[in-house]
């Protein structure tokens, strides 16, 4: 098995994102998946600046993130909603990977998570649009977490539904 890289969707500290993710690996890895999380918090505070457009590839630090994302050909993205759609820091981390090595061909599989009643349908939707044009299959079971903090408990989660759901579609990722 190939590994497969696990993106936390936000850089935002302490988020549910990152404990998500965290649950994530530690499904794929019971089932002997290798795993690595990329977690936007750690990325370059001026990558946006010092990474993107003519500056592209000239980042050494988020050049890391980029020969990963080239290298891998599956992952999973986990993605808060922020303002009705996906957080900015992670469409500027896609806009500033190869174009189009780090995704035609490729398989993803997305994570929605909110503390709304939608569980970022809305930012799955937006993803799954700009994956499609940069040629990236997309797995069709795409669990939204609504209320995620009514559901999460010590780096658990609590709801039943959302237990199986993700293990649904860790094993459908695996053979995708």
């Amino acid at each position: 098995m190939s590994e497969i890289a696990i993106i936390c969707g936000t850089n935002r500290n302490d988020s549910i994102s990152m404990e998500v993710s965290l649950i994530y690996q530690s499904l794929l890895e019971e089932l002997g998946q290798q795993t690595q999380i990329i977690d936007l918090k750690e990325l370059p505070v001026d990558f946006a600046f010092s990474a993107l457009y003519e500056n592209s590839g000239k980042n050494e630090a988020f050049n890391k993130y980029r020969e990963i994302m080239v290298r891998l050909k599956k992952f999973v993205f986990v993605v808060p909603e922020y303002n009705g759609s996906f957080p900015g820091v992670l469409k500027t981390f896609i806009d500033g990977l190869k174009f189009p090595s780090s995704f035609t061909d490729k398989k993803c599989a997305l994570v929605g998570v909110s503390s709304g009643v939608q569980g970022a349908g809305l930012a799955l939707s937006h993803l799954t649009d700009i994956f499609n044009y940069c040629g990236m299959n997309v797995l069709a079971l795409k669990p939204k977490l609504s209320q995620i903090d009514k559901h999460l408990k010590e780096g658990e989660i609590t709801n039943s539904l959302y237990n199986q759901l993700l293990k649904d579609q860790v094993r459908k990722l695996i053979v995708f």
